[in-house]
């Protein structure tokens, strides 16, 4: 029988970073209000960043942006299936091009991203659209580095 991992040890807490690294915590955080304001459907950049936060394995940043997506009522079918979005019904044509194309971002140390990958994006998203989700997946990334490489404690569910 496998033994359980013990929850890590918090390095630095979340309101620690921010007070350590202010200068980091605020650009991070004007990053994700460019993309805000960009105009680009909050509901979909928190159904991309829940993904994202999934795939790099961040317990911080998932329980915080399924916070958020509960929220926005993202529907809880979207959420429970989103690990399998490919697979399953009920996600439309921008979610999963936005998706795809997460997926291809945060995947791009192990595989480089296809050649019609963001061609296929664009058949659903502007430029503009393009580049907003592109900074906004960035942007996850960098958190889910920052978050878990500290090992930030997970807010609680809301």
């Amino acid at each position: 029988m496998e033994t359980p991992h013990a929850l890590p040890k918090p390095h630095v807490d979340y309101d620690r970073f921010r007070a350590s690294a202010p200068d980091a915590a605020a650009a991070l955080a004007a990053l994700g209000r460019a993309v805000d304001e960009s105009g680009l459907e909050k509901t979909l950049t928190e159904l991309v960043k829940v993904r994202v936060s999934q795939i790099n394995g961040c317990a911080f940043c998932l329980q915080f942006h399924l916070n958020l997506a509960r929220k926005l009522e993202i529907e809880a079918g979207k959420l429970d299936l989103v690990t399998v979005w490919r697979e399953a019904p009920g996600y439309s044509a921008r979610e999963r091009a936005a998706l795809a194309w997460a997926e291809h971002l945060s995947g791009m140390n192990r595989r480089p991203i296809p050649e019609d990958a963001y061609a296929a994006l664009r058949d659903v998203f502007s430029e503009a659209e393009a580049t907003s989700l592109t900074v906004s997946v960035a942007t996850i990334n960098a958190w889910n580095r920052i978050a878990g490489g500290l090992a930030f404690t997970p807010p609680r569910r809301t």
